[in-house]
């Protein structure tokens, strides 16, 4: 690891502890998603998420924070890769087409012929 990695990853941590402790200050301490109350020291258990996923888009007003458990917090990350993963067709193949297969197609005419 060089000395830039290191440097970046100290600047990181000192951005995202100061927002954290703002977040913390103006919003309940309750998860944003599943409604748990958060004290003492699960209060680490609740992370700050960025709505619109920028995380350099802190205004002081915190309208870009929402407060998620670990889980949640999970969860929704995972949602947007799932997201992108069935969403975005395969580089150099063409998505698939939904079915065209019509089951009951010829239905009402084979009742009509069995009276």
């Amino acid at each position: 690891m060089d000395g830039k990695d290191e440097e970046a990853r100290r600047d990181r941590a000192l951005r995202e502890k100061s927002y954290r402790e703002r977040a913390l200050k103006i919003l309940p301490w309750i998860c944003a998603r599943c409604g748990r109350e958060f004290s003492g020291k699960r209060l680490r258990e609740l992370t700050v998420h960025h709505k619109d996923h920028n995380h350099h888009n802190n205004p002081p007003d915190g309208s870009n924070w929402e407060l998620l458990c670990l889980y949640c917090h999970d969860n929704e990350h995972s949602r947007g890769q799932d997201g992108e993963w069935y969403d975005e067709p395969i580089a150099g193949e063409e998505r698939e087409r939904a079915s065209t297969f019509k089951p009951f197609a010829g239905l009402e005419a084979l009742l009509k012929q069995k009276k």
